[in-house]
């Protein structure tokens, strides 16, 4: 077992990059718009020289807050994320050509909605936590080969931020937009704010339409016994997690300046042209599954033992731009959806569906605006209600919520936006009051 200290980590980390920044000849080119794009600005160009130089450095801040009527109790709770950001191109840095470092450390704060409010299955926040903490989220680096178009990353690596991602879904808060709830509740995937140790590997096809990806992670992030600990810990017993993906996106032909890797930075001017004014079209496929069998929740072997099983799933998902608003660019309608699907041996959930639709600009006077409505079903594992029946709690088939979102960017540092849910059957009880949710969340970057 190897366990190593978050802020050692930390602090070595960020003291290597920052050692890396030397004076280095490169090709200039134009760096993101930080004095428009974030709220401290570009430092007297500091910024942007850093950036020339193979850094870039940044930090978010989100807040929501929401008033809950129904499920569990009602009343308003508060909760906090706070990211930082570094990302060095190490060819600049070191002369390692198509290489990538990034860390990124997350701060959650609050008391969670929808623990001590709503009592969802599939939660009602993104940013919401069991335990408040500040971790290392990203700490990897990315080897790129064959113009780019074959790349493996070694580090903590959260699979949210590259499998099963639909970015048309990404304005909704509801956690399952994000990671399948079916696979969420899982034995603790390396997803936010619990990211594992692994290896990813990624292939391109030569004009971008095509990629299939695959990682190996250990099969338990960070240390259960300290919750609140960064921890890269290989223990008995861990065993290990794979995902698979494949998927077509042919929007994307021929855009060979975008990044490969999945750190989350500003982009620069052509990359934010490009996010801007053009479409999005993906089609994706996927697997994963555990190594390591856990304790099935209603089965038993003849001395009445819970079977061990295996837990393993996979998805299909869609997105694809409509059409536009008019003959302004930038402005028009997406629509996304998702069937996910697990074993439901020893979850709540087994199978997921996601539905739903964004608008970017949906006044002309507010181009940067989104509206975004949400629809996802969780159907209860069989197994599960079996268990809730035996304990003597009737359970619904299913959990649903619903959302209504607006995204307001009211500069382009600072966005507000008011928020919508209704969630049936929180919790899977049929006897549970369904739940209303009203309030906001608020976005600054830094």
């Amino acid at each position: 077992m190897m366990k190593i200290p978050a802020r050692k980590r930390i602090a070595a980390g960020v003291g290597l990059l920052a050692t890396l920044v030397l004076p280095v000849a490169a090709e200039p080119e134009a760096a993101p718009d930080y004095a428009r794009s974030t709220l401290s600005g570009d430092w007297g160009g500091s910024r942007s020289e850093l950036w020339q130089r193979g850094l870039a450095l940044e930090a978010g801040l989100k807040f929501d807050s929401l008033r809950n009527h129904g499920g569990i109790m009602d009343g308003s709770q508060t909760v906090s994320h706070l990211e930082l950001k570094l990302r060095a191109d190490l060819e600049k840095l070191l002369g390692w050509s198509d290489a990538v470092a990034y860390l990124n450390t997350d701060t959650d704060r609050g008391a969670g909605i929808n623990a001590r409010r709503t009592g969802s299955l599939m939660g009602v926040s993104n940013i919401e936590v069991p335990v408040p903490t500040t971790r290392l989220f990203h700490a990897w680096v990315q080897k790129g080969y064959l113009d780019n178009r074959f790349s493996v990353l070694a580090g903590i690596y959260p699979i949210d931020s590259e499998f099963f991602t639909m970015d048309s879904a990404a304005t909704l808060l509801h956690p399952a937009y994000g990671t399948p709830a079916d696979l969420a509740l899982t034995n603790a995937p390396s997803i936010f704010n619990n990211a594992a140790f692994g290896i990813r590997a990624k292939w391109l096809s030569e004009n971008r339409e095509w990629y299939a990806m695959g990682a190996l992670m250990d099969g338990v992030p960070n240390d259960p016994a300290r919750p609140k600990a960064t921890a890269i810990r290989f223990a008995k017993g861990d065993g290990a997690f794979v995902i698979g993906e494949i998927g077509w996106m042919p929007f994307e032909t021929g855009h060979l300046f975008e990044p490969v890797d999945p750190s989350k930075v500003r982009p620069t001017p052509e990359l934010a042209a490009h996010e801007k004014y053009g479409g999005i079209s993906k089609y994706a496929l996927g697997f994963w599954r555990y190594g390591n069998p856990v304790a099935d929740q209603l089965d038993v072997d003849a001395d009445g033992n819970p079977l061990q099983r295996r837990s393993q799933g996979g998805y299909l998902l869609a997105e694809r731009t409509l059409f536009s608003l008019g003959a302004e660019a930038g402005r028009d309608l997406t629509a996304f959806g998702r069937y996910a699907f697990g074993t439901g041996h020893s979850t709540a959930i087994d199978r997921m569906w996601n539905l739903g639709v964004r608008l970017r600009g949906p006044l002309t006077s507010r181009p940067d605006d989104s509206l975004a409505i949400g629809w996802t079903r969780s159907r209860l594992a069989p197994k599960w209600r079996a268990v809730q029946q035996a304990g003597g709690i009737d359970t619904a088939s299913a959990e649903e919520a619903f959302e209504i979102t607006w995204r307001a960017a009211l500069t382009h540092w600072f966005a507000l936006q008011p928020n919508l849910q209704h969630v049936r059957h929180p919790g899977g009880a049929s006897t549970a009051r369904n739940a209303t949710l009203l309030g906001a969340r608020v976005e600054i970057t830094f």
